[in-house]
């Protein structure tokens, strides 16, 4: 498990951009027969990318799971989301099988003992991106494809910002204690997925970009409103980022992103806009 420290907003002016991508840039998410998990003390918040590839991965495989987290097990006192933007995979919790096609999502409730992923082709193996945060109480396990999500069209072909958002685990869709997650396809011809760009105090968030060929990028905006910055992202990475930095992102080109959230609250319109002539 790696280990990221929070970051001052007030140290983060300084960054360069090597500091940058140390802090808050994850890369290679997705290692054949792996499971990569990366652990910020932002809000407790797990990043993970499990690829199975001829056999299947424990959750807690190869992990100090008293050592990491002081629980005798991994989801004793956390939640976990994903979604699936490999093959088609299964993941198993405490004996039910979960069937995830690309672009299905999972919602697995604190405490659940046994959890494997497993790939149906190794050739083709599945990449299950996971989230897993603190949680309190227990609730259902949730297997949830884009027909359940909850579907949100925003933006236009004016403004380039032309989007759907898929809300997968959402108030409205599956019970949670404070995990929200979902997936935002960007229309073609369209780059900003938000713009103008806010911030949500109340909450952090996690970006994982995909969907991109491989000449193609990424630029994510955050720092503060007016100290921006950019983290130049490739296919399947993440950026960490803070709830004191601003949440926007340019491609190059049309790209998917999937987008994770914890905090105080889950009301997902709790953010506070920031005009483009406020911002530098």
């Amino acid at each position: 498990m790696e280990i990221r420290q929070p970051a001052n907003s007030k140290d983060a002016k300084h960054y360069t951009t090597d500091r940058l991508r140390e802090e808050f840039l994850i890369e290679d998410l997705f290692i054949p027969g792996e499971i990569k998990r990366v652990y910020s003390h932002i809000d407790r918040i797990i990043t993970m990318g499990i690829c199975p590839s001829d056999k299947s991965l424990g959750l807690g495989e190869n992990l100090d799971i008293w050592k990491t987290l002081g629980t005798t097990y991994f989801l004793e006192r956390r939640e976990l989301g994903m979604i699936n933007v490999g093959g088609k995979g299964s993941v198993t919790v405490d004996g039910d099988v979960f069937t995830l096609n690309a672009r299905d999502g999972l919602y697995v409730a604190k405490g659940a003992k046994e959890v494997t992923f497993a790939s149906d082709d190794p050739s083709n193996p599945a990449k299950f991106y996971t989230l897993s945060a603190p949680a309190h109480t227990a609730y259902k396990n949730v297997h949830i494809d884009m027909t359940k999500a909850k579907q949100v069209d925003l933006g236009s072909q004016e403004s380039c910002n032309k989007r759907t958002i898929f809300q997968y685990i959402h108030p409205e869709v599956v019970d949670s204690c404070q995990l929200m997650m979902g997936l935002t396809k960007m229309a073609d011809g369209n780059v900003w997925n938000t713009m103008p760009a806010h911030t949500h105090e109340r909450r952090m968030e996690v970006y994982f970009y995909f969907d991109l060929p491989e000449d193609a990028a990424v630029f994510h905006y955050m720092g503060e409103p007016t100290e921006t910055r950019h983290i130049l992202t490739k296919n399947e990475q993440a950026v960490i980022s803070p709830s004191w930095s601003i949440h926007s992102g340019c491609g190059t080109c049309a790209y998917s992103f999937i987008w994770g959230m914890v905090g105080e609250n889950k009301a997902f319109d709790d953010m506070d806009h920031i005009k483009i002539v406020d911002m530098k």
